[in-house]
Protein backbone atom coordinates (compact mmCIF):
# COMPACT_ATOMS: atom_id res chain seq x y z
CA UNK A 1 0.00 0.00 0.00
CA UNK A 2 2.72 2.69 0.93
CA UNK A 3 4.47 1.24 -2.32
CA UNK A 4 1.68 2.54 -4.26
CA UNK A 5 0.92 5.42 -2.77
CA UNK A 6 4.80 6.39 -3.13
CA UNK A 7 4.93 5.33 -6.72
CA UNK A 8 1.54 7.40 -7.51
CA UNK A 9 3.05 10.75 -5.76
CA UNK A 10 6.60 9.82 -7.49
CA UNK A 11 4.24 9.63 -10.84
CA UNK A 12 2.56 12.97 -10.02
CA UNK A 13 5.97 15.21 -9.62
CA UNK A 14 7.29 13.55 -13.10
CA UNK A 15 3.65 14.76 -14.67
CA UNK A 16 4.28 18.01 -12.32
CA UNK A 17 7.82 18.51 -13.93
CA UNK A 18 6.77 17.59 -17.62
CA UNK A 19 3.97 19.27 -17.90
CA UNK A 20 5.64 23.04 -17.52
CA UNK A 21 8.89 21.93 -19.80
CA UNK A 22 6.51 20.58 -22.45
CA UNK A 23 4.27 23.74 -22.38
CA UNK A 24 8.00 25.73 -23.02
CA UNK A 25 9.47 23.83 -25.51
CA UNK A 26 6.43 24.19 -27.25
CA UNK A 27 7.08 27.78 -26.78
CA UNK A 28 10.55 27.23 -27.70
CA UNK A 29 9.57 25.88 -31.56
CA UNK A 30 7.58 29.61 -31.74
CA UNK A 31 10.21 31.16 -30.86
CA UNK A 32 12.82 29.30 -33.38
CA UNK A 33 10.87 30.13 -36.08
CA UNK A 34 11.40 34.04 -35.15
CA UNK A 35 14.77 34.19 -34.55
CA UNK A 36 15.90 32.80 -37.63
CA UNK A 37 16.41 36.28 -39.19
CA UNK A 38 12.97 38.99 -37.91
CA UNK A 39 14.13 38.69 -34.10
CA UNK A 40 17.88 39.17 -35.05
CA UNK A 41 17.40 42.53 -37.22
CA UNK A 42 15.08 43.84 -34.30
CA UNK A 43 17.07 47.25 -32.58
CA UNK A 44 17.63 45.51 -28.99
CA UNK A 45 18.63 47.61 -25.81
CA UNK A 46 22.30 47.35 -24.61
CA UNK A 47 20.81 45.22 -21.59
CA UNK A 48 19.70 42.47 -23.73
CA UNK A 49 21.27 39.08 -22.81
CA UNK A 50 22.53 36.99 -24.85
CA UNK A 51 20.48 34.32 -26.77
CA UNK A 52 22.21 31.30 -25.41
CA UNK A 53 21.06 32.40 -21.80
CA UNK A 54 17.47 32.36 -22.73
CA UNK A 55 16.95 28.46 -22.74
CA UNK A 56 18.77 27.41 -19.42
CA UNK A 57 17.18 30.26 -17.39
CA UNK A 58 13.36 29.07 -19.20
CA UNK A 59 14.14 25.21 -18.27
CA UNK A 60 15.02 26.07 -14.65
CA UNK A 61 12.19 28.69 -14.45
CA UNK A 62 9.64 25.63 -16.20
CA UNK A 63 11.25 23.11 -13.56
CA UNK A 64 10.43 25.46 -10.46
CA UNK A 65 6.62 26.09 -11.89
CA UNK A 66 6.84 21.99 -11.65
CA UNK A 67 8.07 21.62 -8.15
CA UNK A 68 5.88 24.07 -6.70
CA UNK A 69 2.73 22.98 -8.37
CA UNK A 70 3.21 19.45 -7.02
CA UNK A 71 3.50 20.92 -3.58
CA UNK A 72 0.27 22.56 -3.89
CA UNK A 73 -1.06 19.32 -5.49
CA UNK A 74 0.22 17.44 -2.31
CA UNK A 75 -2.11 20.24 -0.27
CA UNK A 76 -5.65 19.26 1.12
CA UNK A 77 -8.28 19.75 -1.54
CA UNK A 78 -9.98 22.92 -0.68
CA UNK A 79 -11.54 25.96 -2.39
CA UNK A 80 -8.01 27.78 -1.71
CA UNK A 81 -6.14 24.52 -3.60
CA UNK A 82 -8.89 24.98 -6.32
CA UNK A 83 -7.93 28.46 -6.85
CA UNK A 84 -4.48 27.92 -6.76
CA UNK A 85 -4.40 25.29 -9.39
CA UNK A 86 -6.24 27.47 -11.65
CA UNK A 87 -4.16 30.63 -11.21
CA UNK A 88 -1.03 28.39 -12.12
CA UNK A 89 -3.24 26.76 -14.91
CA UNK A 90 -3.95 30.77 -15.85
CA UNK A 91 -0.28 32.12 -15.79
CA UNK A 92 1.13 29.05 -17.48
CA UNK A 93 -1.53 29.59 -20.60
CA UNK A 94 -0.61 32.94 -20.78
CA UNK A 95 3.40 32.32 -20.19
CA UNK A 96 2.88 29.69 -23.56
CA UNK A 97 0.51 32.39 -25.75
CA UNK A 98 3.17 35.04 -25.12
CA UNK A 99 6.35 33.15 -27.41
CA UNK A 100 3.50 33.25 -30.28
CA UNK A 101 2.55 36.87 -29.93
CA UNK A 102 6.19 38.08 -29.83
CA UNK A 103 8.26 35.76 -32.09
CA UNK A 104 5.21 33.91 -34.53
CA UNK A 105 3.35 36.88 -34.94
CA UNK A 106 5.82 39.56 -34.25
CA UNK A 107 3.17 41.78 -32.16
CA UNK A 108 5.47 43.80 -29.83
CA UNK A 109 2.73 45.97 -28.35
CA UNK A 110 0.18 43.51 -27.93
CA UNK A 111 3.21 41.02 -26.10
CA UNK A 112 4.01 43.55 -24.06
CA UNK A 113 0.57 44.00 -22.57
CA UNK A 114 0.04 40.14 -22.46
CA UNK A 115 3.59 39.84 -20.71
CA UNK A 116 1.94 42.78 -17.87
CA UNK A 117 -0.81 40.12 -17.75
CA UNK A 118 1.77 37.53 -16.98
CA UNK A 119 3.21 39.24 -14.51
CA UNK A 120 -0.14 40.11 -12.40
CA UNK A 121 -0.75 36.49 -12.71
CA UNK A 122 2.18 35.12 -11.47
CA UNK A 123 2.11 37.87 -8.31
CA UNK A 124 -1.28 36.40 -8.03
CA UNK A 125 -0.22 33.11 -8.08
CA UNK A 126 2.52 33.56 -5.74
CA UNK A 127 -0.20 35.20 -3.18
CA UNK A 128 -2.32 32.36 -3.20
CA UNK A 129 0.51 29.41 -3.13
CA UNK A 130 1.74 31.21 0.10
CA UNK A 131 -1.60 30.39 1.80
CA UNK A 132 -1.05 27.24 1.14
CA UNK A 133 2.59 26.07 1.14
CA UNK A 134 4.98 28.78 1.81
CA UNK A 135 7.75 27.32 -0.09
CA UNK A 136 5.46 26.73 -3.18
CA UNK A 137 5.50 30.36 -3.44
CA UNK A 138 8.92 30.90 -2.66
CA UNK A 139 9.76 28.77 -5.55
CA UNK A 140 8.28 31.45 -7.95
CA UNK A 141 10.01 34.55 -6.84
CA UNK A 142 12.88 33.75 -9.38
CA UNK A 143 10.06 33.54 -12.01
CA UNK A 144 8.42 36.87 -11.27
CA UNK A 145 12.20 38.78 -11.46
CA UNK A 146 12.83 36.92 -14.20
CA UNK A 147 9.16 38.08 -15.94
CA UNK A 148 9.92 41.15 -14.71
CA UNK A 149 13.26 41.94 -16.54
CA UNK A 150 11.82 40.22 -19.47
CA UNK A 151 8.67 42.68 -19.65
CA UNK A 152 11.24 45.62 -19.49
CA UNK A 153 12.72 44.18 -22.46
CA UNK A 154 9.93 43.77 -24.36
CA UNK A 155 8.66 46.45 -23.54
CA UNK A 156 12.01 48.24 -25.07
CA UNK A 157 12.07 46.19 -28.19
CA UNK A 158 8.86 47.46 -28.97
CA UNK A 159 9.81 51.49 -28.14
CA UNK A 160 12.44 51.30 -30.37
CA UNK A 161 11.08 49.18 -33.01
Amino acid sequence: MKDSIAMRKIFLFIICLVVPLTIGAISGIATSSGLKDWYFNLNKPSFNPPNYLFGPVWSFLYLLMGVSFYLILQETKSPLRKKAISIFILQLSLNFLWSFLFFKFQLLGLAFIEILLIWLSILWMILEFKKLNKTAAYLQIPYLLWVSFASLLNGTIWWIN
